[in-house]
This record gives C-alpha cells, structure tokens and sequence, in this order.
C-alpha cells in the first residue's frame, strides 16, 4: 500500500507547476476524514481558510493580500505533523498586474487592486495604509475617521479593518470613499491587505478577533 503524500509536498508540486510569474493561488484540501476538518481549518485559519463539510479552501499570495507560500508550508507541516491527511488541489492561479513605471499608482486605484486579488468569499480585513510623508499624519486621520484608524509604531499610517457584509470594521465601499478623500487632497501613500479571513460565521459576535503584538485589533 502506498503511503499517503504529506500535504507539504503537494503544496511543493503545485508551486513547481505554476508559472515562475505567479502572484497569487487559490487551493482546495480535502480531508480524508470528516472528523478532523474542523482541526484543519483552524490550523489553517491564517490563510483566512473557509470550510465546508470535509473541503477547506484557503488563499496565498506572493505579496500583497494573503499569507505567503512559506507560511502556508509551515502551516500544513502542523497538518502533517497531527497525522492529517487528505488531496490538495489548486483551483486558480493569478499572474501579477504590470504597471507602467510612468503610471503612479492612487490610493483608490491601490484598493481596487487590493480587493480583485482577494478570494470572492473574503468576509473580514485588517488593513494597513502607510503615508509617503509624517506631515500627512493630521489630515489623513481627519478624512479616514470613519475607518476608525490607529496608529501602530513610528511608521506614519494606520490600521483599521473592513468588513464585507456584517461584524466590526468599515465597509469596501467606505474604504474607498475615505481613500478617494485623500487622493483628492493629494495625500500619497500606500495601502495593504496584512490578513484576510473569509466565509466567517459570526455567532453572537461581531466577527473574529486578532492578536498583533499582544493586542487586539
């Protein structure tokens, strides 16, 4: 009998047939027991994993939204490492937007990239702007105030996080109205997805809570 594929070198297979210029993929596993796909998600779940019944999909990317393919490595090591089996497929692939190097990207522009590299069932973002220059600091709190913003060191920027449909966090929608405020003001900076979960289920709760630097955000 052949002995089962350690997850982990799936993962390595499917990165070795992906196109050298890939900047993002969406990934299925399939656990072979149904009892223990509960486990699996939740060792996953900083991939921003979503399951349904014994199916977890879950998203990487080289940069940008989504944890990297090292992180997912050392993610599905703890899945072997329990003795969880099961198939790993990609399901899609992405290639990265080029961009002429004349073309400065916006802050809106920026979002509006950040959210089509996202998987379509993302429900909850802990999101990052950073601005190119501290005497921005005073204006851009002021017109990004309903994102509710904070600091979080000496990089001039905030953090603040997006909800899709319901929970804790500003809508897609006035994100962008905020960010098209500082493009109107000729605030410049840059904007990152720092992680995603998606097809959350909010029971009692306003959505999922996360631990950065021992606080909570």
């Amino acid at each position: 009998m052949l002995r089962p594929v350690p997850l982990v070198d799936q993962f390595r297979r499917i990165e070795e047939e992906l196109p050298e210029d890939w900047s993002d993929a969406r990934l299925q596993l399939t656990v072979s027991d149904p009892a223990k796909a509960a486990r699996t998600a939740a060792l996953l779940g900083a991939t921003g994993a979503g399951r349904s019944g014994n199916t977890i999909r879950f998203y990487t990317a080289r940069r940008g939204a989504g944890i990297g393919p090292e992180g997912v490595r050392r993610l599905l090591r703890k899945v072997d490492e329990e003795g969880i089996r099961g198939e790993l497929e990609l399901l899609a692939a992405g290639k990265p937007t080029v961009i002429a190097p004349t073309h400065r990207r916006t802050l809106v522009e920026s979002w509006d990239a950040a959210l089509a590299a996202l998987p379509s069932d993302w429900s909850e973002l802990h999101c990052e702007l950073e601005l190119t220059s501290t005497d921005y600091l005073e204006r851009a709190a002021l017109l990004t105030a309903p994102l509710n913003p904070s600091r979080f060191d000496d990089t001039p920027g905030f953090r603040f996080r997006v909800a899709s449909h319901a929970g804790y966090g500003a809508s897609p929608e006035m994100v962008r109205r905020c960010l098209q405020r500082l493009d109107e003001n000729g605030i410049r900076g840059e904007i990152r997805v720092l992680r995603v979960l998606s097809a959350s289920n909010h029971v009692a709760t306003q959505g999922p809570v996360w631990y950065v630097g021992g606080r909570v955000v």
